[in-house]
């Protein structure tokens, strides 16, 4: 049986990663990780291949000219971030359920490819002051990283009404516990 498409966006600070991480520790869920392309430098002990596959921003142009991308999107300028078609098909064939962790464009486009076989999630910020703090305590950004992330932020929120599910992260367990309930939902229908 084929799986299904299983997105995540929000803004970045959001919480979105820390809740895909703790469903991808369901095995129920036969969810895998659906690694995105970027031509960014990797943050903090980030490895190639696995959290992201990283590709300068020449590599990255030359795999779009190629048609490789079942979504991509230039973020910032020159940074560009990415899903590749090979692997997402490859996996939903093998009956894995995929997860995506992608930007609020790259969101729309996957679920607008793959119609009833996606569930798109945003995970929301509480507010956008919260966010700022998160993305503070992160530690992985420079100050101006992190204004032009929550300047971008403002944009990104009004995409949630494109989105199948919105889950305001104020609490991360309860945002957990409502991801995987709906998850679990949508799987079963």
């Amino acid at each position: 049986m084929r799986g299904k498409c299983l997105i995540f966006s929000a803004p970045s600070g959001s919480g979105k990663s820390t809740i895909v991480q703790w469903l991808l520790k369901h095995p129920e869920l036969k969810m895998v990780f659906s690694i995105s392309a970027t031509s960014r430098a990797p943050r903090g002990t980030e490895q190639n291949g696995v959290e992201y596959f990283f590709l300068t921003a020449d590599e990255f142009r030359s795999r779009i000219a190629k048609g490789d991308f079942l979504e991509y999107e230039e973020v910032y300028p020159g940074c560009f971030y990415g899903t590749l078609k090979e692997q997402v098909e490859k996996r939903l064939n093998e009956g894995m359920n995929v997860v995506f962790d992608v930007d609020v464009v790259g969101g729309c486009n996957i679920k607008d490819h793959y119609g009833d076989e996606a569930l798109s999630m945003f995970i929301q910020p509480p507010s956008v002051e919260e966010l700022e703090r998160r993305l503070k305590l992160r530690g992985t950004d420079s100050d101006e990283m992190i204004a032009k992330r929550v300047a971008k932020a403002g944009y990104e929120l009004t995409f949630a009404p494109r989105f199948d599910v919105v889950i305001v992260n104020d609490d991360l367990d309860q945002a957990q516990q409502k991801a995987l309930t709906t998850i679990k939902s949508f799987l079963n229908a």
